[in-house]
């Protein structure tokens, strides 16, 4: 068999995800592929739907190019990788390094030196009140929330940037030395710039840092394409 040029990386998606693909497409270099399934999903997003993820992940992956060697498997949603915690890569198998939103930030935090963030979801604020809560058992302060009310993750992917961007700004906190903006259906990718520049510190969202993680773990190496400080830099 001849060797594959090129690197290859599992994606795991809620079946109502509108976002996650397209912002793949933005931040996987040349010389990656991104092979994708998904799981049913039922809205609205509370705590017990994500719950039922979990058991749904390892008939997913087996879907990923079976036989095909992965460097890492994405499971793309934040708040469900927050409610399942440490068992989402032992749902969803070894075959490979298995990324979630959440770890991405923390090995983003971990890079850039920072421990405190502002947090702005689209959620419910029970839902919003899952992901800080885990964020805080890992050891991350988040001295302010903002959660945008939204229900169904299809609305949470269809908000205009004037939305996002207003809820961005009443999350913020002058003690937070970062901004998350939590939700791989937010279309928070193109404003991570934007942001950056009005608060004048680092402005992370879960596809970009997920994404940031899966190739800093595989250590792919080279220009990257992604928005932000972050996309700057590499943790090895």
């Amino acid at each position: 068999m001849s060797q594959d040029p090129l690197r290859r990386f599992g994606l795991i998606a809620l079946a109502t995800d509108l976002t996650i693909e397209g912002d793949a497409a933005r931040l996987m270099p040349h010389g990656t592929q991104l092979h994708v399934t998904r799981i049913a999903f039922e809205n609205p997003t509370t705590p017990e739907s994500l719950r039922q993820t979990g058991p749904r992940l390892r008939a997913a992956a087996d879907l990923l190019v079976p036989g095909v060697p992965l460097d890492g498997i994405i499971f793309g949603c934040t708040s469900a990788s927050a409610v399942l915690g440490d068992t989402v890569e032992a749902e969803i198998g070894g075959r490979a390094p298995v990324v979630t939103p959440v770890g991405g930030l923390l090995r983003a935090l971990h890079t850039l030196g920072l421990g405190r963030v502002a947090l702005v979801t689209p959620y419910l604020p029970e839902t919003a009140d899952l992901v800080s809560g885990h964020l805080a058992g890992k050891g991350v302060e988040v001295v302010s929330q903002h959660a945008m009310g939204y229900a169904d993750d299809r609305d949470m992917a269809r908000l205009m940037p004037g939305e996002i961007i207003d809820g961005a700004l009443a999350a913020d906190h002058p003690d937070a030395q970062a901004l998350f903006l939590s939700c791989t259906a937010l279309p928070a990718v193109p404003l991570i710039a934007e942001l950056e520049a009005r608060l004048g510190k680092p402005v992370l969202s879960s596809n970009q840092v997920v994404f940031w993680a899966t190739l800093d773990i595989a250590r792919i190496p080279g220009d990257r394409p992604g928005p932000g400080k972050l996309f700057t830099i590499c943790g090895w």
